[in-house]
């Protein structure tokens, strides 16, 4: 064993016209979660509590898109979803579609330890959250005026707006090469889905990912972040959340490919996050955090930058956005 580590991610795809302030906030946050993170783990806290307890975290406070300051729908509400996998017996909970659970991601635990099922959405979620006493919030608690106005601004655009924290004069929809979604073009890129990754003194892996989406998506899109496989995996050899270009991500499985090209090709972590973002996303943009049973620490990218930080038992910590 190689001793626990963490990962964290606030989102890939900066642009890089974000102010310094938003980028110090970003830090700060970032900083505070891989803290109680490590704190938890010296505690002897196991994999799976710790990556619930840190998205938590992120989850309820609005700086990044998850829980409360999440994006919002074409008709100004939020859906959000989540996903959680404890990786010894791969077991998991995923949610989507929600619009009053305060944590997305202690509902998608819920689902996983207190339900037969592996996921539930919309409704059939929400009665879930109710029957299991969860805390619930009114929609109004999840939206920002920040996010009220980027959406004024995407709906003006007809656009998908993935990019809603760059102040709007740098928020361009006539761009030289549009990003493409579906082979429909989109704004620029940053989506700020949020997770963890862990692994503990054990050698036990865990992968949490919670997001409110993309700004003025449709009513009932889903992503990758609450798939299995797509953008949360963990097994016996490693925990992986991805963040980016969901359906890029999803079409590439790309979490489950880490953990694939590990089992079958015999690389190792570093290597096969390499291999996944240079060889399965095709033309997407995407990043993913991930460790391996063995206490490796990685994050991969092929955007401009990618919000995260690490942390290993042997007092390695780092917190950065760029490459």
């Amino acid at each position: 064993m190689g001793g626990w580590a963490i990962a964290v991610h606030g989102g890939a795809g900066v642009d890089p016209n974000l102010p310094l302030q938003r980028q110090e906030d970003a830090k700060m946050l970032l900083t505070r979660c891989l803290d109680l993170g490590i704190h938890a783990l010296r505690s002897n806290c196991s994999a799976i509590d710790v990556v619930e307890l840190v998205v938590r975290e992120l989850e309820t406070d609005p700086l990044f898109n998850s829980g409360r300051g999440s994006a919002l729908t074409e008709e100004g509400t939020v859906e959000m979803e989540a996903s959680i996998m404890d990786g010894p017996k791969r077991r998991c909970g995923a949610v989507s579609g929600l619009t009053t659970v305060k944590n997305p991601i202690s509902l998608a635990r819920l689902v996983m330890d207190k339900s037969p099922h592996s996921y539930l959405a919309f409704s059939g979620a929400e009665k879930f959250a109710r029957e299991q006493g969860v805390e619930l919030e009114c929609n109004d608690y999840f939206v920002t005026e920040e996010n009220v106005g980027m959406l004024e601004l995407a709906r003006e655009a007809n656009s998908i707006w993935l990019d809603y924290r760059v102040p709007n004069e740098k928020c361009s929809t006539s761009v030289e090469t549009p990003l493409q979604m579906n082979g429909l073009p989109i704004s620029v890129y940053a989506p700020e889905t949020v997770g963890c990754v862990v692994v503990d003194s054990q050698g036990r892996c865990a992968a949490a990912t919670s997001t409110g989406g993309l700004m003025n998506k449709k009513i009932g899109r889903i992503g990758d972040s609450p798939l299995i496989g797509s953008g949360t995996y963990a097994c016996g050899v490693c925990g992986v959340s991805c963040t980016g270009e969901g359906e890029a991500i999803i079409r590439g499985t790309l979490a489950r490919e880490v953990a694939a090209v590990m089992e079958y090709k015999g690389l190792g972590l570093q290597e096969a996050v390499n291999y996944v973002i240079e060889e399965r996303l095709d033309e997407g943009k995407a990043g993913l955090i991930a460790v391996s049973s063995n206490g490796e620490v990685v994050c991969g990218f092929n955007t401009t930058g990618m919000f995260r930080g690490c942390a290993t038992e042997d007092g390695f910590m780092e917190v950065g956005i760029w490459k």
